[in-house]
């Protein structure tokens, strides 16, 4: 067998060493592109602004605009949606992550765990109902499953729904929801008892009397998002507005899933934005007589931010291929989760230390990034369960309590 006849050339994307687009189809790439013009005009102008002030002002304009491009809800099917692949949905993750986490759970909790819960226990009523307006961004959702005092134990929620004759009512709070005090919608998760099925979803209007949304201030990170708190207070809600098809745990995990698979991939689009912009300082800043890029050290943090990034991708489109083929476990989400957050925070951390103290200044994305990543590590399944998850598939052995 003879060997190639001339070298190949130098990437024609530095941050794409091993050509991972090679493994794209061109559709794909469009997505991407698409998104990435997005997020260029809409996002990137002013995130650092909203940032800055720790409000999403412009959270409804935005949800038009997506809608308008079919970012919402995208791999979901009929009803207004996209009806994209997996894959599909994972490099729009990508890019707005890219441009910010909070903006790319604007978009998750819309479509991976408000409309896909509906989309997957629902009615049809409810889905005729809720999922046209919301693929348009006409009407926004939220999901509410965690609490103040139950997180990472959904199964001791305190939140109780009980019959009233043919009524629903339910009692309790919820915390830590993205779009909550602007959702039209909210998919609530509450204990009904064991005579009716356990823990069970509802489909509650965000203007039903008893229902309110408080907004949660003085975050330290996601600040470009708006997260709150629900009260719900003796919510009555008609026999319909329980999500029929599903009861117990499974429903909220199910819908978790979907959220996590697209941090899989919306992570490196943070990772992504901090190593281009550590390389491209390291060649701009001058010190000693020559750019930092010159130097031994600056290049062994380029370099292993690189390959942390290619492998992060590579194992994103893996696991986004065989999603769309035969379907993910729990735990090859959890694996994806675990690494790539993981490895994108050490990244963005990295990335602070090229470019020393001009990391922490707000004109360059660095520290917003890293800063949201601390909350995307938590969200969606700590770190601490996703090993867990992981260790339960290597062992066989539950070590949750």
């Amino acid at each position: 067998m003879s060997a190639p006849s001339s070298m190949p050339k130098r990437p024609s994307d530095p941050l794409d060493l091993v050509d991972v687009d090679g493994l794209l189809t061109d559709d794909e790439k469009a997505i991407r592109a698409s998104t990435r013009a997005v997020c260029a005009e809409l996002v990137d102008p002013h995130v650092m602004e909203w940032y800055e002030r720790g409000e999403l002002p412009v959270v409804r304009e935005l949800a038009r605009e997506f809608g308008k491009v079919g970012l919402l809800g995208m791999h979901l099917e009929g009803y207004g949606c996209a009806g994209t692949s997996a894959v599909d949905y994972g490099l729009a993750c990508l890019e707005l992550e890219a441009s910010d986490s909070g903006i790319r759970s604007l978009v998750s909790v819309q479509g991976s765990l408000a409309m896909f819960a509906i989309h997957r226990f629902g009615t049809e009523d409810q889905k005729q109902e809720w999922l046209p307006r919301m693929a348009a961004g006409e009407a926004i959702g939220c999901f509410g499953l965690t609490e103040p005092d139950h997180g990472s134990d959904p199964a001791a929620m305190r939140t109780r729904a009980r019959r009233d004759a043919d009524d629903w009512v339910l009692t309790g709070g919820k915390t830590w929801i993205t779009n909550g005090s602007v959702a039209d919608v909210a998919v609530v998760w509450a204990n009904a008892g064991e005579d009716h099925g356990g823990i069970r979803g509802f489909v509650v209007p965000t203007d039903t009397p008893g229902f309110s949304a408080h907004t949660i201030h003085h975050k330290m990170s996601l600040r470009a998002s708006v997260t709150a708190e629900l009260t719900l207070d003796e919510v009555r809600l008609p026999a319909e507005a329980v999500l029929p098809d599903v009861q117990g745990l499974k429903g909220p995990l199910a819908c978790l899933s979907e959220a996590r698979y697209g941090i899989v991939w919306g992570s490196l689009g943070a990772a992504r934005s901090c190593l281009d912009a550590a390389r491209r300082y390291s060649m701009e800043r001058v010190q000693f007589g020559r750019p930092v890029a010159g130097f031994q050290l600056t290049q062994a943090k380029l370099a292993t931010m690189a390959v942390e990034l290619q492998l992060g991708q590579l194992l994103a489109l893996h696991l986004g291929r065989r999603k769309d083929t035969v379907g993910l476990r729990p735990e090859q989400v959890s694996v994806g989760k675990y690494n790539n957050v993981s490895k994108a925070i050490e990244i963005c951390r990295t990335a602070r230390t090229v470019l020393g103290a001009n990391g922490v200044s707000g004109e360059f994305p660095v520290m917003r990034h890293a800063n949201n990543l601390e909350s995307v590590l938590t969200y969606e399944g700590t770190v601490e369960m996703h090993t867990l998850v992981i260790g339960q598939a290597l062992t066989g052995e539950s070590a949750f309590r």
